[in-house]
């Protein structure tokens, strides 16, 4: 079931969908900076397509549940009860769907209550819309409250003769309505792990079969305490240097070398949201409603500047640290916690145009890279 094409929930899944797809469009630019640096890019997609099942369930589900509830004046997301909700649906789906009817069978008695009848089967529609919702929740996976990690590349550092992970996982915020993707670039010194993976002269041992990407942390012994951390470890309100020193603690074995955390949103759509005043206003008067909208992201990420070698005492011993760099010359790197990050806007080229014709674009946009979308073409602002 579809809501009317003029309604404000219409219109804000038609501008979420139009972001998202969008994004989608700048992953896969080849002059695009993610695509460039392969791995952001390859890390942000799958958890993309997950958000975007996420948004087309929701759209399906708004069909037969009284409400649907974004954070209008904060991320412009959908708030965290429509997550919970999606993730539990999604648990049920297979015994819910067999106690529907077919598609068919509810189109065929709908046919029949109207000509019965001579009005709409408001009853069957909704039963229909719920049919619809399960069914898509099945086609693929969705944006859950905490997804596990994975392990999607590995390679050995020929310096310190160990195997390296880059793993990553994701997390929609309960508290900020944030979804985020984690990256954590992590050595591991594992004896049984480094005789395996390294050979002799410091390389992938190619003798062993690798199928990426693999689920969890690549380390067995270690991948489920792994999966237990990210879980308790990846709240907005804990920083980059929070997180990676929380690992490097937590692991005596593991040595994270590079975290980085992306954070999509906030999301503004014209009439719809109302994190940003002036912003609103502006798109407000774009003509055409589907391209009145910005999406931001945030990279934000943390490296280790060197690694403290364990000790070894008579009374005691000390594992090897890392030694996390900060950006204290940035004010706002600090606040951060992190060695660096990068503001991202995606804007349509109408809300674009507007904004810049209102002599706001410089003050909107400040220290964000923006990318600008016409059709399926990308350009640098």
């Amino acid at each position: 079931m579809k809501v009317a094409a003029d309604s404000a929930v219409a219109q804000y899944f038609n501008a979420i969908r139009s972001a998202l797809g969008g994004l989608e469009i700048f992953l896969g630019d080849r002059n695009s900076p993610l695509y460039q640096h392969g791995v952001i890019g390859e890390a942000i997609v799958p958890y993309l397509s997950r958000l975007k099942a996420s948004f087309a369930c929701w759209e399906n589900r708004i069909g037969f549940v009284d409400q649907f509830r974004i954070s209008r004046a904060e991320s412009g997301f959908p708030v965290y009860q429509n997550v919970l909700e999606l993730e539990n649906d999604r648990k049920g789906a297979e015994k819910r769907l067999s106690e529907i009817p077919s598609a068919d069978a509810l189109r065929g008695e709908m046919a029949d209550f109207i000509l019965r009848n001579k009005v709409f089967p408001t009853e069957l529609q909704i039963r229909m819309a719920e049919r619809m919702y399960l069914q898509q929740i099945g086609k693929g996976e969705i944006f859950s409250p905490f997804i596990l990690p994975e392990t999607i590349r590995v390679a050995v550092n020929p310096k310190t003769m160990r195997p390296y992970y880059v793993v990553s996982w994701g997390a929609f915020d309960g508290n900020s309505t944030l979804p985020m993707v984690y990256m954590a670039t992590i050595e591991d010194s594992s004896e049984e792990i480094v005789n395996l993976l390294v050979t002799k002269d410091g390389k992938l041992n190619p003798d062993v079969e690798i199928d990426l990407p693999v689920g969890g942390l690549l380390n067995p012994e270690l991948a489920s305490r792994f999966d237990d951390f990210a879980l308790k470890n990846s709240a907005y309100s804990l920083s980059p240097v929070t997180i990676a020193t929380n690992l490097d603690q937590d692991f005596e074995m593991l040595h994270p070398k590079q975290l980085r955390r992306i954070v999509l949103g906030p999301f503004y759509s014209a009439d719809i949201t109302e994190n940003n005043e002036k912003v609103r206003d502006i798109l407000s008067k774009v003509r055409k409603v589907e391209n009145a909208w910005l999406l931001t992201w945030t990279i934000q990420e943390v490296f280790s500047q060197a690694e403290r070698p364990a000790s070894k005492g008579f009374w005691s011993s000390t594992p090897a640290q890392e030694e996390f760099h900060i950006d204290t010359g940035n004010l706002e790197a600090t606040r951060m916690g992190v060695s660096a990050f990068e503001k991202h806007a995606l804007v349509p080229h109408d809300a674009y145009q507007a904004l810049y014709a209102a002599g706001e674009a410089a003050a909107i946009f400040g220290d964000y890279k923006v990318h600008v979308i016409s059709g399926n073409v990308i350009s640098e602002v």
